[in-house]
């Protein structure tokens, strides 16, 4: 079978399969894992994918013959890995997923002990001249031992203790007896699973909540019959706001494969831009924990500035990617992250993003919000801080369109003197719109986001103009 490390990126390896990830390179990645990361047991587990228990059963086999003792907890979501790592005290973890990629992809994310991620700066290029050289000793005397352990009940309750359920229960029965609904009335809240690793989890949660629960596309298939589960697409979406606004729901929330990434909805079926969640939920964590640190990122920052200092809590800039938000979380006891991505970190989960989080706990607040709906609660900020919303343009040379952007901002655009920022990308702040232009990690794109201080006209001005420079 052939072995390339094209795959290796700078978070993680993925690739089409049996092209560029195979059993192969998952046996290499076992044998050599455990020396580099001095690891002698491993949390192991798999998305949906149909080339995930294969994928698993290589690198098991890899990591015993390494001597490394595995955890196997079968099917379930990255976060739950890092779970796993964490909470049972595991030298490190190996998720087998390609997240919202294509049917055809699998790969492979990996922790450290402690739940903290292994990337290209720390430790994932050297795996990579391992998996190429593929320099292994004979099997260990002592081989690895495997046990499968289903841990949906430990994960549930870590989930469930980040809300106080006898207050959302009560909350919830005032709110439904004020609509007319009776006192033992609950959220109705829809849930679409996309055929992902979420279903069953979500199904397990809601045994324990006060909840209508609609199930939409619960059922676990690598087949991906209602196509890949990528929200992060508008035309995605659509499915989940349709039920909304059929049901009645006052909740809507939509996962990708390996749910790392919730999604919400309103009442009327819009889904929430993640960077006005970043906001929400800093206010939320903060009026318990007042002067505790919020990680944001540079894409998008006024909204999420302005109610951090409100509440009284630090406001930290770091760049995105789940790598950095973590170390930076690490190196100033932040309380929470957020990514304008729909990625949300959480200090008390090792650190690291969890798309069960965000939605329970946005349950939480609706049911102390004395009746009001969600896109009520939230209008005020969307209205307060317009935003162009993420749009990418593919270019020839992203350096030369950074250069020729930041020149014409700087120089050409008048009396206003901007502040000029290049912590990610480029980011450009006059004193009523800012702009932050960044480059994939992956792609010959440029990601452009822009908002304004309440003015939406400013917004889509600003937008085209921006638009015009880069893709001349």
């Amino acid at each position: 079978m052939d072995v390339s490390t094209k795959g290796f990126g700078a978070y993680d390896i993925r690739g089409v399969y049996p092209e560029t990830i195979n059993e192969e390179i998952a046996y290499r990645i076992g044998r050599a894992f455990p020396a580099l990361f001095q690891a002698h047991k491993v949390a192991v587990g798999h998305d949906i994918r149909l080339s995930g228990p294969s994928l698993q059963a290589a690198l098991v086999r890899g990591l015993t013959e390494a001597g490394c003792d595995v955890l196997d907890i079968g099917m379930c979501g990255t976060e739950m890995i890092y779970f796993a790592t964490g909470h049972y005290e595991l030298d490190g973890g190996i998720m087998i997923t390609a997240s919202h990629n294509p049917a055809e992809y699998n790969g492979m994310k990996f922790v450290r002990q402690g739940a903290r991620p292994i990337s290209s700066d720390d430790g994932l290029l050297e795996l990579k001249q391992a998996v190429a050289e593929a320099h292994f000793s004979a099997p260990a005397a002592e081989l690895g031992c495997v046990e499968q352990r289903d841990i949906t009940a430990d994960y549930v309750a870590h989930m469930l203790s980040y809300i106080d359920v006898s207050r959302l229960r009560a909350g919830l029965a005032e709110r439904s007896a004020k609509a007319g609904r009776g006192a033992a009335g609950g959220l109705k809240v829809v849930a679409n699973a996309g055929n992902g690793a979420a279903g069953p989890v979500v199904a397990a949660l809601a045994r324990e909540l006060p909840m209508d629960l609609v199930l939409v596309n619960a059922e676990p298939d690598g087949h991906f019959p209602h196509g890949v589960p990528n929200p992060l697409l508008p035309e995605n979406r659509e499915t989940t706001a349709r039920v909304v606004r059929e049901s009645g729901a006052d909740l809507g929330v939509a996962w990708d494969g390996d749910f790392d990434r919730c999604f919400i909805f309103d009442e009327t079926g819009t889904c929430i831009d993640g960077y006005y969640l970043v906001g929400f939920l800093a206010a939320a964590f903060l009026e318990t924990h007042p002067s505790a640190g919020i990680i944001y990122d540079p894409r998008l920052t006024w909204n999420t500035i302005e109610l951090v200092e409100q509440y009284g809590g630090r406001p930290i800039m770091s760049r995105s990617g789940h790598a950095f938000i973590k170390a930076k979380m690490r190196e100033v006891g932040a309380l929470y992250g957020g990514e304008m991505s729909s990625h949300h970190y959480f200090r008390d989960f090792y650190c690291c993003d969890s798309g069960m989080l965000p939605w329970l706990l946005v349950m939480s607040l609706l049911s102390q919000a004395d009746g009001r709906t969600l896109s009520k609660l939230l209008a005020e900020r969307m209205a307060r801080y317009p935003i162009s919303g993420e749009i990418n343009s593919r270019v020839q040379d992203p350096t030369a369109v950074l250069a020729r952007v930041e020149q014409y901002y700087t120089q050409s655009a008048g009396s206003e003197a901007p502040q000029v920022a290049h912590i990610d990308g480029l980011s450009v702040e006059f004193p009523t719109w800012r702009f932050n232009l960044r480059r994939s990690n992956t792609e010959p794109l440029l990601r452009l986001n822009v908002e304004t201080r309440g003015d939406q006209q400013l917004c889509k001005t600003k937008t085209q103009e921006l638009l015009r420079l880069i893709r001349q």
